[in-house]
């Protein structure tokens, strides 16, 4: 399906949106493209698409305004969305999140970097619409199955506690996504579960140490959360079998 995906882009910078096609369209992918926010809804109530770039610094509508109504749109509630922004402001970022934004990358930034992360987000929405239940996850050296309750770095078991082990499982099951630390709090306990950030930051910390020298996978997003970093030499979301008996 990736390579017959439909990205529509929403940006006012004309040279960035002829960068873009130009890049994208090397993929195979088919382009849309709207110039401000009140076009691209009109495109998305209309056509189905599966990836959505969109600006923060647009005209009229803000790009987070325009965010808060995408996912209003029944058909886009699972449409990957990810923001471009040349603020890097946290507050914007940690915004744009929690209304649902899957990732963020700050201008200027490489066509290659946005490419990669358009295909991560086109492969999370291609496995969660298979209708099959995925239970295990490898990257790297790092193995999970969530079945057996079993984790492995290096072929050595990793002896991690409740909370260590959904984190871990989150974090392999949605690599390169940045999370802020309400998100990971949400996906690993629930809704308006009372655990604090400094929570969070402990658990990873002692999750980190671990999974010794693969911890450094887990990357620190400064003021904005977490993001589950994937080496570019490494497959990116391969599933393992489960350990045979």
């Amino acid at each position: 399906m990736s390579s017959k995906a439909i990205v529509l882009i929403i940006e006012d910078d004309p040279e960035i949106q002829e960068l873009l096609s130009v890049s994208m369209s090397r993929e195979g992918w088919k382009l849309l493209q709207a110039k401000n926010g009140e076009d691209g809804l009109k495109i998305l109530k209309t056509k189905k698409v599966n990836c959505i770039l969109l600006d923060i610094m647009l005209p009229g509508m803000d790009g987070l305004k325009v965010l808060k109504k995408i996912k209003e749109i029944d058909q886009c509630r699972n449409v990957p969305v990810i923001m471009t922004t040349a603020r890097g402001e946290e507050v914007d970022i940690v915004t744009g999140l929690e209304l649902g934004a899957d990732d963020y990358v700050v201008k200027p930034y490489s066509p290659k970097v946005l490419i990669a992360r358009v295909r991560a987000g086109l492969r999370r929405q291609e496995e969660s619409g298979s209708g099959a239940e995925v239970t295990s996850w490898q990257q790297g050296e790092l193995k999970l199955d969530a079945a057996r309750h079993e984790a492995f770095y290096c072929g050595k078991p990793l002896d991690l506690f409740a909370t260590e082990f959904a984190l871990l499982k989150h974090f392999l099951s949605n690599p390169e996504i940045v999370f802020s630390r309400n998100q990971i709090i949400a996906a690993i306990r629930g809704p308006d579960y009372p655990v604090t950030d400094r929570s969070v930051d402990v658990q990873i910390l002692g999750l980190r140490k671990k999974l010794e020298k693969a911890g450094d996978m887990i990357e620190t997003i400064r003021g904005v959360g977490y993001r589950f970093r994937v080496s570019d030499a490494e497959p990116k979301g391969r599933r393992f079998p489960p350990v045979a008996e």
